[in-house]
């Protein structure tokens, strides 16, 4: 994943700015994959990255078809120069609980599905896509989230397949990272 994390970071940097000053690292691809992974080694490698979780920013377990308002309201003030913000869903209480100032960086991660919506594809640095086997990212997912989580699990792979699609999200990455175990 270290050798990843330096291309896809590398890539970005051989780039213009543009978040402002700053740049921005989308790393997409469907949940299980491995995203969480390669955003932490992205921000490894550079002092002063943040990175942003798609989790936090769904409307839970069917809030695929409202997250790019959501990167909009984060994404637009930043590239004007200033701090952006996002309102952070809890998924134990259900609800969103708070809005998150965003600070302008160097270096902005924001990794999970849908992070590579064509609405701010013009925001974007450069765009990963990660992907594993459709078992094993069950896997994963059951193993984090527990057995009892299986329908939710099943109808977001449904969900995402549909918004992947639409998107064409894997066609417009400019690394694609596969994480088969």
């Amino acid at each position: 994943m270290v050798d990843a994390a330096a291309a896809l970071l590398d890539l970005a940097r051989s780039r213009p700015p543009t978040l402002g000053a700053g740049r921005l690292v989308c790393i997409d691809g469907p949940a299980g994959s491995g995203k969480t992974t390669l955003a932490a080694a992205v921000a490894a490698l550079e002092p002063g990255a943040r990175v942003i979780h798609m989790d936090d920013l769904y409307d839970g377990w069917h809030g695929l078809s409202k997250v790019a308002a959501q990167l909009d309201d984060l994404l637009r003030p930043l590239a004007g120069g200033g701090p952006g913000s996002y309102r952070r869903f809890d998924w134990h209480a259900g609800r969103f609980v708070e809005t998150v100032d965003v600070e302008p960086v160097p270096l902005l991660v924001i990794e999970g599905v849908g992070s590579g919506a064509r609405a701010v594809a013009g925001l974007v640095t450069a765009l990963a896509w990660v992907e594993a086997p459709w078992s094993e990212r069950l896997r994963r997912g059951l193993e984090r989230d527990g057995e009892a989580m299986r329908p939710e699990w099943e109808q977001w792979q449904v969900d995402e397949a549909a918004l992947f699609e639409h998107e064409d999200t894997r066609g417009r990455a400019d690394l694609i990272v596969d994480t088969s175990a």
